[in-house]
């Protein structure tokens, strides 16, 4: 297998969009769903900026920081038109991650100060979300977490059934990271058009692919990330769609007031400019990607068809770009080591990845743990290039 060595220096093109799946002997990256290879246009512009952008955006006194300022204010353009919204309901961060913090815990005085301590979100959320949450339960918040259908969606009359008089926050996932399932957002924010709790989404996986979830005006906050939509890794974004339910957000950084007061801190302007882009392309080149996509999935699925795999997700309601399957009850960890030379999949979230255990989100559609345990994603996008199935069917059959 083809090891970079990490302490040489190395051209970005090896990085290039194709030399990024197809160096010879490595295995076809299906891990889209952790991080999305960096699209040729978003490493020329970013480049670029990093060569010409010396200012900081945050300068006021001369051209430099008015230049840098202004190519800012374009990428929030760019990163806001994809969910039919302003310039200046982008709130840069590090990434969803950050985004989900400052979402739920950024209210939390706000909801203590008006008397409403209940939260409702689900079961199958990115840790990302149950962690920051988990956190106000200690605090003395209530916590409500609406489990979903074996299929992996959550009902909008669930969440609503959970919604109470003192609900101050409904954070519902737009698409699982797991098994891909797109969860009705639409529904959920029409169902509370009348309720003045907060509703909030976690985006990650959704953002730049399932246009119009996002567009609802009645979804008052989206967390989102560059490094799912084929920009760089280290930026991401709140969007808040301004109105009295979130004009509280309180920081959880001090130090600059840069981001509105919200989130301090030099903003990345070669980071933003990424993000910029990748969000242009995503709204430009979005059918074309979701074709491609679902080409792939045919594909693949036709390839290891004999082997009748288990799908977990609704396949009416999943992302063209990812499947999660078992292969009987054989462990996820068996076919991931049989598969390395072939193909590079995962057995779960990324972000726990480090300290793995049972899908939390698997238990919650109701399955066993070794059910759950078998369990693989595989994940691609438009640029991923076709493995070779019949030996992946081969190995895979030689572990039935």
């Amino acid at each position: 297998m083809y090891v970079i060595n990490y302490l040489c220096p190395i051209s970005l093109s090896i990085f290039h969009k194709h030399l990024l799946f197809s160096m010879q002997n490595d295995p076809v990256y299906l891990d889209c769903n952790a991080t999305t290879p960096v699209e040729e246009e978003v490493i020329n512009v970013m480049t670029d900026a990093l060569r010409e952008e010396i200012g900081n955006a945050g300068s006021r006194t001369h051209q430099y920081g008015a230049h840098a300022a202004n190519r800012v204010r374009v990428a929030r353009q760019q990163i806001a038109a994809v969910v039919g919204t302003d310039w200046d309901s982008v709130i840069l961060t590090s990434g969803a991650t950050e985004s989900n913090n400052l979402a739920i815990l950024g209210l939390a005085e706000q909801a203590r100060r008006m008397g409403k301590t209940h939260l409702v979100s689900t079961a199958i959320e990115h840790k990302a979300i149950l962690e920051p949450l988990a956190e106000l339960q200690k605090r003395g918040f209530k916590v409500t977490l609406v489990p979903p259908s074996t299929l992996g969606v959550v009902s909008a009359e669930a969440v609503l059934d959970a919604v109470r008089d003192d609900t101050f926050l409904v954070s519902v996932m737009h698409v699982n990271n797991e098994t891909g399932t797109i969860q009705p957002l639409a529904d959920i924010a029409g169902a509370l058009a009348n309720h003045p709790a907060v509703l909030h989404t976690d985006s990650a996986q959704g953002y730049g692919k399932d246009l119009a979830s996002l567009q609802h005006p009645r979804i008052d906050l989206i967390s989102i990330t560059a490094h799912k939509i084929y920009g760089p890794k280290g930026i991401g974004a709140l969007v808040r769609r301004a109105n009295a339910r979130t004009d509280k957000i309180a920081p959880l950084m001090w130090g600059g007031g840069q981001e509105r007061g919200i989130r301090p801190g030099t903003v990345p302007v070669h980071l933003a400019i990424g993000f910029g882009e990748a969000a242009r392309l995503a709204l430009e080149q979005n059918e074309s990607r979701r074709q491609a996509c679902l080409q792939y999935r045919d594909k693949l699925m036709a390839a290891l068809s004999s082997l009748q795999p288990t799908t977990h997700g609704d396949p009416k309601s999943t992302m063209p770009n990812v499947v999660n399957l078992r292969f009987g009850d054989i462990d996820s960890e068996a076919v991931i080591l049989a598969l390395k030379d072939l193909v590079a999949i995962s057995n779960g979230s990324a972000c726990t990845s480090s300290n793995y255990a049972t899908s939390h989100v698997l238990t919650a559609m109701q399955f066993s743990d070794v059910e759950a345990n078998a369990a693989t994603r595989w994940s691609w996008c438009h640029l991923t290039p076709h493995a070779d199935w019949s030996a992946v069917k081969e190995r895979i059959q030689r572990l039935q």
